[in-house]
């Protein structure tokens, strides 16, 4: 079991990860490798303090540096749900199972709006994880909602199991499948009874479907950790970045304004911290 889970590898999940190895804590980094599409892309920053005005990628570019001086490792698979078990945190990401003492969650702010019915047929009719649940849609109709070609390679996993799949991309796809069908509509309500049974798009059409699986690049908060207190839209945290699960600390974009790199830089520390006193407390 591990000391700690991070989820996001944005400035706030670096910084938490940098503290956790400081203090040879073992733990597992969840995100992706080109870290944070935000700070990549930024075309000047003036406000980070050692680096008077520096390119989003010459940022990238020292957090890389950083991250292979200390010797961490990030994992790059996608987290589909986060669940308590009394005392500890059990983590599943492209099917695995990871367990440890704490979580940090820092994976930002989820761009992409839930539809609606999204959350209240969860776990009847939507899932987020091809993997997990593609088995159940066997022989059947599903939509596919995905805004990363990163996720492509699942929905032609989907395909070589349902009969028919309602396509929703977010950019120009590349799949060619005889039981797709690519639609450039828009999903907007997900319809149902004790299960899912129709997708309503934005131009008015219903579509019939058994399930709908949504490949996003971020999941709302309230949806990958059932029991989190949420503030609107963002976690509801204390000052020690402490959420109202115990053990589940969160930081970054994802607890509020401002979106701020030095904000969430500084939020990642207090949270790295805030485990190590939890962990302290529990030995």
């Amino acid at each position: 079991m591990y000391d700690c889970i991070i989820i996001g590898t944005g400035p706030a999940g670096l910084s938490a990860a940098i503290n956790l190895k400081t203090y040879n804590k073992n733990f597992v980094w969840f995100g992706s490798g080109t870290l944070s599409d935000k700070v990549r892309k930024a075309e000047k920053i003036v406000n980070y303090p050692g680096f008077p005005e520096i390119s989003g990628q010459g940022l990238f570019e020292k957090f890389k540096e950083h991250i292979e001086a200390a010797g961490i490792e990030i994992t790059e698979k996608t987290v589909n749900n986060v669940m308590e078990a009394g005392g500890y945190y059990m983590v599943l990401a492209d099917n695995e199972l990871y367990e440890a003492k704490t979580i940090i969650l820092a994976m930002g702010v989820m761009s992409a709006k839930v539809l609606e019915g999204e959350q209240e047929y969860l776990g009847r009719g939507v899932s987020y994880c091809a993997t997990c649940d593609g088995m159940l849609y066997r022989g059947k109709k599903i939509a596919v909602i995905c805004n990363s070609p990163k996720y492509e390679h699942e929905v032609e996993y989907l395909a070589d199991l349902a009969a028919q799949v309602y396509y929703y991309p977010t950019f120009d796809s590349a799949v060619q499948r005889d039981n797709i069908t690519i639609s450039k509509d828009r999903p907007k309500i997900i319809q149902g009874d004790m299960q899912v049974r129709s997708l309503v798009l934005r131009s008015g059409e219903t579509v019939e479907v058994d399930g709908v699986f949504c490949l996003r690049n971020a999941i709302a908060p309230s949806s990958l950790i059932p029991g989190i207190q949420l503030d609107h839209a963002h976690i509801a945290v204390d000052r020690s970045m402490a959420t109202n699960l115990k053990g589940c600390f969160a930081c970054g974009d994802c607890t509020g304004r401002p979106y701020q790199y030095t904000k969430a830089v500084g939020e990642g520390n207090i949270a790295a911290h805030s485990v190590i006193s939890h962990l302290a407390e529990k030995e």
